[in-house]
């Protein structure tokens, strides 16, 4: 899929595009042809992700999105079909999470998560879709869950349940908007290595619990290509309501 993949004339907005998955995300889909719409918060980093695919010869545009901001999110998609012309492809990304015992949870934690990985995700797809059936267009929404929302993992309860509910949400996404052509799955990641966490693998607690995975390895942002690639393209035409584990293994064990 890597190299075979085209989706040349389809427009992307990958949300929580400025570092992580979202950043590999967004230069792999402007690889395989797509024009993306880099969204997020941070426009600093945003700008410097943008030159540096278009000086690949790909092309890209930011645009200022919070999750969270209702009607952001409204004026965000509305850019982009602006200067774009629509949006093919929505990679819906943006995600935060916070570690503490459930004795330990405070209300504004729970909001803060609850808000950025379920609300704000649900609005997020949601907007994509109105601009999809407004086009006539088919499409494609990925929705980037977790192996959190397939099983309980210690002291990241609020963030399981957020992600438990974006399984669920893609599920009834799929359901009622199939008759417009649009394909709605979602790819649920293991425990993946970004610059966010680089550092806690090295620590004694990173290192405790690596031996604890299958494999005793976590993945890198590269073992998501093939499975965002098939989604985001023509040849996942039977794919709608797929819940993915990319995981290496955890949700089985």
């Amino acid at each position: 899929m890597t190299q075979g993949t085209n989706l040349k004339g389809k427009v992307a907005v990958i949300t929580g595009a400025s570092s992580g998955l979202g950043e590999r995300f967004a230069e792999l889909l402007s690889g395989a042809g797509a024009t993306v719409a880099l969204a997020a918060r941070r426009t600093d980093r945003l700008a410097a992700l943008a030159e540096k695919v278009n000086a690949a010869g790909g092309r890209a545009i930011t645009v200022k999105l919070d999750v969270n901001d209702y009607d952001n999110v409204q004026g965000a998609f509305a850019e982009v079909t602006g200067k774009l012309g629509g949006v093919d492809i929505l990679v819906n990304n943006s995600g935060v999470s916070r570690q503490a015992r459930i004795t330990d949870v405070t209300p504004e934690d729970y909001d803060f998560i609850m808000d950025t990985n379920t609300k704000g995700a649900f609005f997020v797809a949601q907007a994509a879709a109105k601009e999809m059936i407004a086009k006539g267009k088919a499409g494609r929404i990925i929705n980037i869950a977790s192996v959190a929302g397939l099983r309980v993992l210690s002291q990241l309860s609020v963030y399981c349940m957020s992600k438990a509910a974006v399984v669920q949400m893609t599920k009834a996404m799929a359901l009622e908007w199939a008759r417009y052509g649009i394909n709605t799955n979602a790819i649920c990641p293991g425990y993946i290595e970004t610059e966010i966490n680089r550092e806690y693998w090295s620590t004694p607690g990173g290192k405790k619990l690596m031996e604890m995975l299958p494999r005793k390895r976590v993945g890198e942002p590269k073992d998501l290509d093939g499975l965002l690639l098939l989604l985001a393209s023509d040849e996942a035409r039977f794919l709608n309501g797929a819940i993915i584990a990319a995981d290496d293994g955890l949700a089985v064990t």
